[in-house]
C-alpha cells in the first residue's frame, strides 16, 4: 500500500472515530437533560426500551472503536491491508467498504464456513 492509499484511509478511520465520539457524547447529553417522566406506564416502557436500544447500539460503537483504533496501530505498524491469515493484499473495494478489516475476502469465506460448520457439531 503506498503512502497515498494510507494517508487516506488513517483519515477514513479517524473521521470514523470521531464520527462515533460526537454521536456518544451527543447520547451523552442527551441521557441528561431526558429524564424518563412519563406518568403512564406503557409511555414509559416505551422510553426506556428506546433507551436500551440505544444503549446496546453505543455499546456496539465502543467496540467498534477499538477495532478502529487496531486498525491505526496495524497502519502505524505497515501491516494495515495485509490478511492476517493468509499475508496477502486485502483488496482496496473490500478496504474502502470495511476500513477495519483483517481478512481477505476468500479468508473470511474460510472463517465463517468453518463457524457454522463448528456451530453445527
Amino acid at each position: 500500500m503506498n503512502p497515498r492509499q494510507q494517508a487516506y484511509f488513517r483519515a477514513k478511520l479517524l473521521a470514523w472515530k470521531d464520527a462515533i465520539l460526537r454521536e456518544a457524547q451527543g447520547t451523552l447529553s442527551q441521557l441528561q437533560v431526558d429524564s424518563i417522566r412519563e406518568a403512564d406506564l406503557n409511555d414509559r416502557a416505551s422510553s426506556e426500551t428506546d433507551w436500551s436500544i440505544e444503549l446496546r447500539t453505543r455499546d456496539r460503537q465502543r467496540k467498534l472503536i477499538g477495532k478502529i483504533e487496531a486498525a491505526l496501530r496495524r497502519l502505524d505498524e505497515g501491516e494495515y491491508g495485509y490478511c492476517e491469515v493468509s499475508g496477502e493484499p486485502i483488496s482496496l473495494g473490500r478496504l474502502e467498504a470495511r476500513p477495519i478489516a483483517t481478512m481477505s475476502v476468500e479468508a473470511q469465506e474460510r472463517h465463517e464456513r468453518h463457524e457454522k460448520v463448528s456451530r453445527e457439531d
